[in-house]
């Protein structure tokens, strides 16, 4: 699990420090989703509700705040009597998910073209520049957060207020796979390279090519995804 900090002060191996109280709310909730995320709590894992306020020092009332959140945003799920747990899609969900996705992140490919300004653009190009670092660097943490950071920008910039909200509810629940469907070094090529198609269809102002690379890239997501669970569940 990440390191989460409070003050500049280290702490021994395999300790971590504590949750600043300061926008605890906020900051439990960002921990535990980067943890499914990053599948550092894989889909399925029953939440130790003692080792997680151990792990990150608070108390149970916050963490099961948090863990309320989390189920509101498909990511965990609580059951009476059994406790929390983090979601795993079934095989047809996550083919529903992933096409859903590529709708969404298609219609906003369409629209940004339409709307974006050149300043956006040109935050868009520094981050896929950025981007490209990452996965040169084989840091794929990095390269994820920049990833997720164009998607969503190229979503703001559709400019369309009832898009964003279900694009935000619907990604939330396919992070952790998204983030998974680059552990393999050839898919993650393969994306890095159709970003770099996004991102001149962007400046193009191409809005049904911008769309078509979009719904393409989603949908290898979602096959690629599927190939691995597949893989797993032979072992």
């Amino acid at each position: 699990m990440q390191n989460i900090t409070e003050t500049p002060e280290t702490s021994s191996p395999g300790q971590l420090p504590r949750v600043a109280r300061l926008r605890l709310h906020d900051t439990v909730v960002e921990h535990l989703r980067n943890y499914i995320v990053e599948g550092v709590l894989p889909p399925g894992t029953k939440l130790n509700e003692r080792e997680l306020c151990d792990t990150l020092g608070i108390s149970r009332t916050p963490l099961r705040e948090a863990l309320k959140v989390l189920a509101a945003e498909g990511l965990v799920d609580i059951t009476p009597n059994r406790g929390a747990s983090v979601f795993r899609m079934s095989e047809a969900e996550i083919r529903e998910m992933f096409e859903l996705m590529g709708g969404l992140e298609a219609f906003s490919g369409l629209l940004a073209c339409e709307r974006i300004t050149p300043a956006e653009l040109a935050e868009l190009k520094a981050l896929h520049y950025t981007m490209l670092a990452c996965h040169a660097q084989k840091d794929l943490p990095g390269y994820y957060a920049k990833n997720h950071e164009i998607h969503d920008r190229i979503n703001l910039a559709a400019r369309n207020t009832a898009l964003r909200q279900i694009y935000v509810a619907t990604n939330r629940r396919l992070q952790a796979l998204r983030f998974r469907s680059n552990l393999q070094q050839a898919k993650w090529d393969k994306a890095v390279e159709e970003h770099s198609g996004m991102i001149k269809a962007l400046e193009a102002r191409d809005g049904e090519g911008l769309a078509s690379i979009l719904r393409e890239h989603l949908l290898k997501k979602r096959d690629a995804v599927l190939r691995m669970l597949a893989a797993e569940d032979r072992l």
